[in-house]
Parts: structure tokens; sequence; C-alpha cells
């Protein structure tokens, strides 16, 4: 039997492009008429099939539906061609000409349709040993009458490091521990010749990294620091890092967590997943950038071992830190991580961690907070996140939370003070590690995961922050 293929094509309710009258008259005016007869698609994200066409391979239609001209935008085009990705049901070219104001296409309208295609369809890993018999996605095809294949490819591997990292954070606990997610970073590193360091116990031990090692205290499973270095331009010697919090599982230690929260915290390590899916597509991309990973990991757990509220740790960098509470385990590990991208040469830091739960009730879950001691950095970075369509609030580091981290008798930092703003003094105590290296802090507590379906993909891990830091290294 003859596979059918279906054409795709947007139409605005107030501005007719020039993709749209070649294909009308392509077909006699088909188009034409059934609009006119249907005024209500033009709406935005209305998706009308128009059956039995005759035209090249195509043997159906699509019209998609996107409003007016004057609201349209790079966040709508994503939208409307993520929701198009998830709802045809044949497989189909996008004439993505149509879908822009003017007559070609942009390169930015290029690599956002791709994106929105392949994230629209993840669907994240599960463990069923039956087939659910779920509709698998058409495969929907972006074309246009330039040729734009750099961008596509750059949109394809902006969405496979989005989807590497929703797959890792979509991993439960007892599939992806401190272990496995290093052989994956060093499996990575190997296929892609990059130079790997996977710091294990007793090297930590030498070097004195007292958070990490204090908050594996009570676990089973070796802590790993894992390090990896990309140098995509060797004449330059400028050296950002990418630092991720890999906490495979937070139960909160002797602050024992409540069942309620207890559940999907396997996603802890988000941040470590943020930062590797970034740099795959950096690295896969051959940009002339030279970035370093740079990912603490552990679990997070109780025994008869494990730190305990008014222990004090010796850190890497030679300060003390009084734990007041141990579910605050994030920024411990982070702290020796900061270290250590310092002390290999970083001249800039990028951070990211589902650090606090403070930042989703401070600005909700669909923006990722953002903290800085540069500001001229910070600008450049949210740049690249308003191109991605990725939602960041920058939220100060006042003098006053500063004074509230180092308020403790009996060592330098307490690592959760009970006075002031969570998030703020959770960034204010990394900030103690990063020094004077321009650095960034990203905490995606809220923004890294969703409890819906939502237009870039299912419900679980976003991915949130991949695409605007490869963009970021991009536009560098």
């Amino acid at each position: 039997m003859e596979q059918l293929k279906a054409v795709v094509i947007g139409i605005f309710e107030d501005l007719t492009p020039d993709a749209y009258r070649r294909l009308d008259g392509d077909l006699d005016g088909a188009l034409e008429r059934f609009i006119n007869a249907s005024p209500k698609s033009k709406e935005f994200k209305v998706l009308t099939m128009i059956p039995n066409i005759d035209f090249d391979s195509f043997k159906v239609a699509y019209v998609v539906g996107l409003g007016k001209s004057t609201d349209y935008n790079l966040n709508r085009l994503r939208e409307v061609v993520a929701h198009t990705a998830k709802q045809v049901r044949f497989d189909s070219d996008l004439l993505l000409d149509s879908f822009c104001k003017s007559n070609n296409p942009c390169e930015n309208c290029v690599v956002a349709a791709q994106e929105a295609i392949l994230l629209a369809q993840y669907e994240r890993p599960d463990f069923k040993t039956k087939n659910n018999e779920k509709k698998p996605f058409s495969n929907v095809e972006i074309v246009t009458q330039a040729d734009f294949s750099i961008a596509l490819a750059r949109g394809t591997m902006h969405a496979q490091g989005t989807n590497l990292a929703r797959d890792l954070f979509n991993l439960p606990g007892n599939k992806l521990n401190a272990t496995q997610l290093a052989k994956t970073v060093s499996d990575f590193a190997s296929e892609n010749g990059l130079e790997c360091q996977i710091i294990e116990k007793d090297e930590m031990q030498e070097r004195g990294m007292g958070g990490l090692l204090g908050v594996n205290q009570g676990s089973n499973e070796p802590p790993k620091m894992i390090v990896v270095k990309y140098m995509g331009n060797p004449n330059d010697s400028e050296l950002t890092a990418l630092v991720g919090k890999g906490v495979t599982y937070d139960t909160g230690g002797y602050n024992l967590k409540p069942g309620g929260s207890m559940y999907g915290m396997h996603g802890d390590m988000g941040g470590a997943a943020t930062v590797f899916g970034a740099f795959t597509s950096i690295v896969e991309q051959k940009l002339p950038v030279n970035v370093l990973l740079v990912i603490p990991s552990t679990d997070n757990v109780v025994s008869a071992d494990s730190i305990k509220p008014g222990d004090v740790l010796h850190m890497m960098n030679g300060m003390t830190v009084e734990v007041c509470n141990t579910d605050a385990e994030g920024r411990l590990i982070l702290a020796d991580a900061l270290t250590l991208a310092n002390e290999l040469g970083a001249a800039k830091i990028i951070d990211a961690a589902t650090l606090t739960g403070a930042i989703a009730r401070a600005i909700g879950d669909e923006i990722t907070g953002s903290f800085t001691n540069n500001a001229d950095f910070l600008a450049t970075f949210t740049k690249a996140a308003e191109t991605c369509g990725e939602h960041i609030w920058e939220l100060p580091i006042i003098k006053e939370y500063e004074k509230i981290v180092r308020e403790t008798p009996v060592a330098d930092l307490n690592n959760a003070p009970t006075s002031g703003p969570g998030a703020i003094t959770a960034a204010a105590f990394l900030k103690e590690f990063a020094g004077d290296t321009p650095w960034i802090h990203l905490d995606i507590a809220g923004s890294s995961e969703t409890t819906k379906p939502h237009a870039l993909g299912p419900k679980g891990a976003t991915g949130a922050m991949v695409r605007t830091i490869i963009r970021y290294f991009e536009n560098s």
C-alpha cells in the first residue's frame, strides 16, 4: 500500500506569504477555497487536514493557523510547529517559508522550528514490560526554498542535547547512580577523543574535598568528581567551566524530606544533566570555544555514618562549613566543584543546579533563577536565553545576605541559614567559592521539571537552560 505523505503550510490571519500563493496556485486554488469556507482555520494553532489532493508526492495537505502576524514571533513559531509535530497523522514536509512573515525564513527561525519538532516529539524512557501500543509520532521534515542545512543541523543538536538531559533526569535513582553517570560522561569523552578524569574517593580525601565527601558519608555508592576538557580553540587560553550538581538521589539526609517531597528526587542531578547535555552539543558542533565540564556526583542518603546537623566540614578551598541542614547538600558538593574549576584555570564559570525549592516559590516553575558576580557576563547570557525562548530572571546577592551565610559560631560559613531568602542565601554561599572569577549560578529547581505536558514536550524533565548554554557558546 502506498504510504500517504502530507504537506504542511502555515496561514496568517492578515498576511499571505509567497510560499502560500505558490502552493495554492499549484493546487488550482484549492487552499484558498477551503480557507474561505473555514475562516477559523487561520486562528493560532488550528490544524486542519485537507484530504485527496494531488500535488507531487503529496496526497494530503494540512493548514495551520498562525494567528495575526502582529502577535507572531520566534516563541509563537516554536509553539505552533511543536503543536503540529505532535498532531499530524502522516509523514509530512513542513514548508517553513509559509511559517515566516518574510518571504524567506531567517536562520533563527529554522533552528527554532527544528528544535520544536524534536523537543515536542520527545518521549521519556520507561521500563514497562508490555508495549502500551501508543501510536508513534509521524516524521516531520522542514523544507525551505533556500539552503539552511547548517541551521537545521544546529537545531537538531540543540534538541538532542536537551533530550539527553531529559533522559538522564528522568531515569530512576537505581538506574543512574554516580558511577553510572561517570561512565556515561567518560564514554562520551572517549568517543570524541577528549581528556577525561574521574576523581575517586581516595584522591578526594587527598585534595580535601570535604563538601562532596561529607554528603557522601552515609552512602554505599562511591562519590565521583567528573572532569572533561574540550579545547575547540587551542589558540585561545580562555576556558569556561560548566559545573552541574549531580545528586543522583536526595533523601535530605538526617533532615529527612517528607514522603510527598521524596518522590522524584532522582531528578536532583538535573544540573549535571543540563551542563552535560549542553556540553555534548558544543563538542559535536565543534564550536571554537574551550569548555571545562565539572560534575560532582553522589547520592544523599541516611545511615549511621551520615553527616549530622552541627557537623563541621573542611572544604577544598580551606574554608570550614557548619552543616546546619543536611538537606542543603547541593551547595556543599558544588562548592568543591567551583574550587576545582578555579584551580584548573577557568576564566568564567556557569553552574546549574536544582538547588532550592525557594526559587520556585519566588518566581514559579516557568522561570530559571539567575545570580552573578559579573553583570556583563549575565547580560550576554540572558540575550542567549531570550533567543531560545527560555525565561531567566536575575535575583540579587546583596551584602546583607552574604553576611547571613557567615553567621555561625564554629565555622567560616553556615550552609543553611534559617533567616533570609533561601535561593539568595544559597547563591551567596556558592559565591564564596566562585571567588573573583566571573560566575553565573542557575537555580533550575522549578524550571527543570513540569508536572503536565507542555508545548515542547511531555511531563517530566524539561531540559531547561541546555539550549541557552549552547547558544551562549555559539555566540562567543
